[in-house]
């Protein structure tokens, strides 16, 4: 390359450098500011709809209504909130436990595997619903009897994929090692590991909101005897007063939660493999 090539093309790099720049300028400023800006004509149109219509309150309460609801009846809704938090984080930690420590044992032993993922898959398709009364009935404490609820439902995401997650090492790479002598144990942490780290990641995800679901799921159902556990059975409870202030600040508490749940599941997903896998990798437009 001649002195004017090189001097051309420096120009040109430079000009696609700056215009990358402002598309992720862009982008990152449209990332949250379409979403806020939807949001803000979702209620504008929710509060214009009620006012102009003249809808009672009892059938649908205008956002100022819900809003001051959230604030008038804090001392209710924060508690509620936090035991309907601890059920959800307690059984989203046992399923990650008990998921991966199974998905371990199967792929370990195939004997494992086809005596008890079959008995995973029943409890994943039994209906929670159908459950929680008779733990309701055969455990005495409603706490947990709600967290094996949400438990048995997010249990199985975190198996399924991680069992898949180990069982797809490459195997010229598995092959490898077996020219090498590698133990069962160098087998699970330096290759099948790593390889299944993406899909337990995807599986968190989907524990973490299904971990929300069986944990309002249980509460409605066991919360009915008068136990008084979460954002759930305070939503009930609301609905039988006609309360529908606080009844729509539960329900907004409750998809405020199960958002920040995904939030968090997706940042430690980009924090672990931003720097090697390809589903998190920054590719230039």
């Amino acid at each position: 390359m001649t002195a004017t090539d090189t001097g051309t093309t420096a120009p040109i790099i430079d000009a696609e450098e700056a215009e990358r720049a402002r598309r992720d300028k862009i982008n990152r400023i449209a990332k949250w500011t379409l979403p806020s800006l939807v949001m803000a004509l979702t209620l504008l149109a929710w509060h214009l709809y009620v006012t102009l219509n003249e809808i009672p309150h009892y059938v649908l309460p205008g956002p100022l209504l819900v809003g001051s609801s959230v604030v008038e009846d804090w001392s209710i809704l924060w508690p509620a909130m936090l035991t309907t938090s601890r059920l959800t984080i307690l059984a989203l930690i046992l399923a990650i436990l008990g998921g991966v420590a199974l998905a371990v044992a199967f792929t370990q032993s195939k004997w494992a595997e086809m005596s008890f993922f079959p008995y995973a898959v029943i409890l994943q398709v039994t209906p929670v619903v159908a459950i929680a009364p008779l733990l309701q009935i055969y455990v005495e404490s409603a706490f947990v009897a709600a967290l094996l609820c949400a438990w048995i439902v997010a249990f199985f995401p975190i198996l399924s994929n991680t069992t898949i997650g180990l069982k797809s090492a490459d195997h010229n790479l598995q092959d490898l090692f077996s020219i090498y002598g590698a133990t069962r144990w160098q087998r699970l942490r330096l290759l099948a590991a790593p390889s299944a780290l993406p899909f337990f990641l995807g599986g968190l995800k989907i524990a973490g909101g299904l971990a929300l679901i069986g944990a309002v799921v249980a509460e409605f159902v066991i919360g009915r005897a008068g136990t008084g556990l979460g954002l759930a059975s305070t939503l009930l409870e609301a609905s039988y007063r006609f309360n529908f202030g606080r009844l729509y600040a539960a329900l907004i508490l409750i998809s405020a939660m199960g958002v920040a749940i995904f939030a968090v599941t997706s940042l430690i997903s980009h924090l672990m493999l931003r720097k090697w896998h390809e589903s998190a990798l920054k590719r230039d437009a």
